[in-house]
């Protein structure tokens, strides 16, 4: 396990070395105010956890467009735990988008070909995420995530998806405040920071920085969260998306249904619904300890 978490830092350092070729549109358009919701979309960001149990998720998204159109996508995701409950895998990914434009959406995005609607295929992102500190008394929580962002999805040519590959840093903190209560159990504060970069022609990356505050209100038979988050690119051409996400996580034994609402207040013309359910499988402390006594 160990060698192949080596192997995944390796591809993750190596990706933001080599010289890719990008889409060969104007340099200045290739940001996500002109793009499909799912070409760049802020990442969500972590509150200085990491997934201590191997979790599975599948979800339906619905973007409803600004200007008309529509969105709707299967999104799947999943958190693996490697040689320690203070690492893990993340995997996620728009499996499959099914669009529909309108006049005004080509209008505003003017790609290079015109569809009205089709489907594409996804981006597949991938990071490997660090708990660094645990939280004490006055301690908090912090973790730290590298990912990268493959040039997998389909659809440049309509402006669907970035032909180019991407990458990011950041780190988060957070700290919970205990109740008392029965049903209410903490309310948890967390703020993220780091650094976007994708590629835009064949000589240019844009570089951007990530900001994020959230807070997460814990009960027992839900966690209910707000976030306020986004990037800013440097080249200015719509590559500074700053969003609301709102989310309810319900608990039913292993299960996590959920519902989430995202709202894009600059630079990405969407409002954002999702529905799906998570499955939460054994924990991972005991998985370790069982390998130990073996």
């Amino acid at each position: 396990m160990r060698k192949f978490t080596a192997y995944i830092l390796i591809c993750l350092s190596l990706t933001c070395l080599v010289p890719v070729v990008a889409p060969a549109q104007d340099e200045g358009r290739i940001s996500p105010l002109y793009f499909g919701p799912n070409a760049l979309p802020v990442p969500d960001m972590l509150d200085g956890r990491v997934s201590e149990r191997f979790y599975v998720e599948l979800d339906y998204d619905c973007h409803s467009g600004f200007y008309g159109d529509l969105t709707q996508t299967v999104f799947a995701k999943a958190h693996i735990p490697l040689f320690s409950p203070r690492v893990n895998l993340s995997v996620w990914m728009p499996v499959v988008e099914f669009y529909r434009n309108t006049p005004a959406s080509i209008a505003h995005s003017r790609p290079p070909e015109v569809s009205y609607s089709g489907y594409q295929i996804g981006n597949v992102y991938v990071s490997v995420d660090f708990q660094v500190l645990k939280e004490g008394r006055f301690m908090p929580d912090m973790s730290v995530r590298a990912a990268i962002v493959t040039a997998s999805g389909d659809g440049d040519e309509y402006f669907r998806n970035f032909d180019a590959p991407g990458y990011f840093f950041d780190a988060s903190i957070g700290k919970s405040v205990k109740f008392q209560g029965d049903f209410f159990q903490s309310l948890r504060l967390a703020a993220n920071a780091g650094f976007l970069c994708w590629q835009v022609s064949a000589n240019t990356q844009n570089d951007a920085y990530m900001y994020g505050v959230k807070a997460v209100l814990e009960t027992r038979l839900l966690d209910v969260s707000c976030a306020w988050q986004g990037y800013t690119g440097w080249i200015g051409d719509g590559d500074a998306p700053m969003v609301i996400k709102a989310s309810a996580v319900f608990r039913a034994g292993q299960f996590r249904p959920l519902i989430a609402y995202e709202y894009g207040l600059r630079d990405y013309p969407f409002h954002h619904f999702r529905v799906g359910v998570g499955f939460v499988f054994g924990q991972a402390e005991a998985l370790f300890r069982i390998k130990r006594q073996r």
